[in-house]
């Protein structure tokens, strides 16, 4: 099948700069779908057209069941940044679709700031959680950032405040490329409680010496950046299982027995695309791992409130698993192996005897790589230093051929 669905990226100057081939593409469309501001850019002729409704996939989903018909949607900047087109390219051949690209957001704001596009970090906050910025901060990163609304420049900013990050530098860019265009600059605090038009995109720099504490996204975080209570995989043996695990960009895995969610979130922290889910029974904990991801930044982190194996139905299928609690416990194992996707990875850890000995019937049964972690921090005592022993862990990994 041919091209049939043509997705137009208009900038600030209208449709002036579009090419012959885009504009030629709104004059065969059928159908016109856009923002009220960019259907108002064409003439009334008749033709049917449909504004975006909320939720958006209701509209999606009517326009792939009139699949072959000539339909033009008209959006921002790049489609295919953080946009509609990115929507249909998951559901859609590559040559049913004709893109036409506008200057995006990021490329103008780069260009007026004088930012290395590719030493910035680039993320969209339309419809997302201010959270996500979190796992973005750094000493002396940048970020550009699509804004939801002309309020969410006063709510990144108090969001900053309240992190300790108020004297990051900060910029917002209006109407980029139009005769409106306006940038305004300081610091972030300066922003708390004003106003933007909507059509903005946020800079954030950095301090390099930031005042207030900031993680790195390399696995091993200290134990005290999570919420906790006292079950948890130490910052030594958390590093060295996620190394175990290791985990691919895109790439979904159960944390089963989660306990304060720190693998997880872990591993979500390592790539903005990967995915999590934290199953967990009790609620205690429950709610330790919703406070653990809004510290740290993951939203992507979807919580699964049950026991394992009954809580791992209907789950999607994982790139890896971790079961940190609850080996033991009959089913568990089989049903995260069976769920498991090939070339998957299995990581489990034990500190008792009776999960030690699983441990090595499974090794016995599927081989894999057995590994025993002995850490030791060195602690005050008194007047003197000695080293404090945590419990010895054992770990099977295996991937699944």
């Amino acid at each position: 099948m041919t091209a049939w669905l043509s997705i137009i990226g208009i900038g600030e100057d209208g449709l002036e700069n579009i090419s012959p081939a885009a504009r030629q593409a709104i004059e065969n469309a059928t159908l016109l779908v856009g923002g009220d501001r960019h259907l108002a850019m064409l003439p009334e002729d008749g033709r049917e057209r449909k504004t975006w409704p909320s939720p958006l996939m209701i509209l999606v989903e009517e326009i792939l069941a009139r699949r072959g018909e000539n339909i033009c949607i008209l959006a921002t900047g790049d489609p295919m940044h953080y946009g509609i087109g990115v929507t249909f390219a998951k559901r859609l051949p590559a040559e049913e679709l004709a893109i036409f690209p506008a200057v995006s957001a990021f490329s103008l704001a780069a260009a007026r700031l004088g930012w290395d596009l590719s030493q910035t970090e680039q993320i969209t906050l339309h419809g997302r959680p201010l959270d996500l910025l979190i796992t973005h901060l750094a000493p002396g990163n940048r970020i550009l950032a699509l804004s939801d609304s002309g309020e969410t420049p006063s709510d990144v900013a108090q969001h900053l405040q309240t992190l300790g990050l108020g004297e990051a530098g900060m910029s917002v860019l209006e109407h980029m490329g139009g005769p409106s265009e306006k940038t305004h600059h300081g610091i972030a605090r300066d922003f708390r409680g004003k106003t933007f038009r909507d059509l903005n995109t946020i800079a954030l720099q950095c301090p390099k010496e930031p005042a207030a504490r900031v993680f790195s996204r390399t696995p091993g975080l200290p134990d005290d950046a999570f919420d906790h209570d006292g079950q948890i995989t130490k910052q030594e043996i958390r590093a060295a299982t996620l190394s175990a695990l290791a985990p691919f960009p895109g790439e979904l895995i159960w944390d089963v027995g989660a306990g304060s969610g720190s693998i997880a979130i872990e591993w979500v922290r390592c790539h903005q695309a990967n995915r999590a889910y934290a199953i967990e029974p009790r609620e205690d904990r429950q709610a330790l791992i919703e406070a653990n991801c809004r510290k740290l930044g993951v939203p992507q982190v979807k919580l699964i409130k049950g026991t394992a194996p009954d809580a791992l139905s209907n789950l999607s299928a994982p790139d890896a698993i971790f079961v940190g609690g609850g080996l033991s416990h009959e089913g568990v194992f089989d049903s995260c192996w069976s769920s498991l996707k090939q070339g998957g990875r299995l990581v489990a850890n034990a500190v008792t005897i009776e999960g030690e000995l699983r441990l090595f019937e499974i090794h016995n049964s599927f081989g894999g790589t057995l590994t025993r972690h002995n850490i030791s921090r060195a602690e005050k005592i008194g007047g003197f230093t000695s080293w404090k022993p945590f419990r010895q862990v054992t770990q099977i990994r295996l991937v699944k051929e």
